[in-house]
């Protein structure tokens, strides 16, 4: 029997309006973690701020948490907005439980989070 093969991509794009966004597809585990935390550290960070586009995730464990923390860190660090968008009910319900909706800001989509954070 073989191990389901673990996919995640994340694709970096700059806005026009200047946000820099990650959307992120597939999978966030232990086994595709490593993926979004080289595009978190390689980011550019700054004024304009950054996105995080959840609305491809099908899947975060504690490891994807832990990544996404690390993301929010980073921004804090550096005094850059940062938003996540797309995120779907049931993965907002994990977010409740462990307290990050009251740390993270949210967007229905990453339209909505370039607005926001153009104003």
């Amino acid at each position: 029997m073989t191990e389901p093969e673990h996919q995640l991509t994340v694709t970096p794009r700059h806005t026009p309006a200047g946000p820099f966004v990650l959307e992120v597809r597939g999978e966030l585990d232990h086994h595709s973690a490593p993926l979004l935390t080289r595009a978190v550290k390689e980011a550019p960070f700054g004024s304009h701020g950054v996105i995080i586009d959840l609305s491809g995730l099908t899947y975060c464990d504690s490891t994807g948490i832990t990544v996404l923390l690390t993301a929010y860190q980073r921004s804090q660090e550096v005094g850059s907005p940062l938003s996540f968008a797309g995120v779907n009910p049931d993965q907002m319900r994990v977010f409740q439980v462990v307290g990050l909706d009251q740390v993270f800001t949210f967007h229905a989509t990453a339209q909505e989070a370039v607005s926001a954070l153009q104003r």
